[in-house]
């Protein structure tokens, strides 16, 4: 539901798109994708990045914004790297690089809605 009452209104086509506004509106989010990059990266290794860039995040809050970057496929386990005795940790990398939307064609037609 938009707020305008058109409760429907917005096709099945638009939550595609919402999955990336929920998991982009997070600038934290945009420093860990640039980060990543065109290489895979650990997670310390993002960990330690985002402290570099002033971040100051717990582990489990970076957990929290890896696993929002992966619910929305722009990141993806590229594999686990084994660590000294402890548990393996993951690698991550872009799994999008580019999202693209034409206003034109990818939205859903809205008649009669000023939204």
């Amino acid at each position: 539901m938009c707020g305008d009452g058109c409760e429907g209104c917005c096709p099945q086509k638009f939550s595609r798109f919402q999955k990336y506004f929920r998991a982009l509106h997070c600038p934290t989010r945009w420093i860990i994708i640039r980060l990543i990059g065109d290489e895979a990266k650990s997670t310390s290794e993002i960990f330690e990045g985002l402290k570099e860039a002033g971040e100051s995040l717990s582990r489990s809050g970076l957990y929290y914004h890896l696993s929002e970057l992966e619910e929305a496929s722009i990141i993806e386990l590229a594999e686990y790297r084994e660590v000294g005795g402890g548990a393996p940790e993951k690698i991550w990398r872009l799994k999008t690089k580019e999202i693209r939307i034409n206003l034109l064609t990818d939205l859903p037609e809205v008649v009669g809605h000023d939204h």
